[in-house]
């Protein structure tokens, strides 16, 4: 059985206030629950080190590696769960998914995501953390 995702934004909510949208129904045999990925390579190289938008680049990529190590993709995410260590880089976070979550979302359907703020990541190193959630 494949996956069933209806992501919606009820009326009563108004509109979200960024690049995703209030509610995921889910009807799903699996589910996978990614870690928070990092801008590290497979070699445990940190990848933008100082750069926001080449560390976000590179977070994706790892979701998205991970997702298709279990015969998923864009289309199986439910949420995502975000953390900036610097509430300056929240425009930096918005352009991206403007600029990018089309082209990973041609729905328009864009996941639930939850932004925080957090004191610093597991390296001193790291801007952005995304652990994802996904139905198959």
């Amino acid at each position: 059985m494949a996956a069933e995702l209806n992501i919606y934004n009820p009326e009563a909510l108004g509109p979200p206030m960024g690049q995703y949208s209030h509610v995921t129904r889910v009807k799903a045999s699996e589910f996978l629950f990614i870690a928070g990925m990092l801008s590290g390579d497979a070699a445990g190289n940190v990848i933008g080190d100082g750069d926001f938008d080449a560390q976000t680049a590179q977070v994706f990529r790892n979701v998205e590696a991970a997702l298709k190590s279990a015969g998923a993709g864009w289309a199986n995410v439910v949420q995502f769960t975000t953390y900036l260590v610097h509430s300056q880089d929240i425009p930096k976070f918005m352009a991206f998914r403007l600029r990018e979550f089309p082209k990973m979302f041609p729905n328009g359907k864009y996941p639930p995501n939850t932004l925080l703020i957090v004191d610093r990541l597991v390296k001193e190193q790291f801007l952005v953390e995304v652990q994802t959630i996904a139905a198959v």
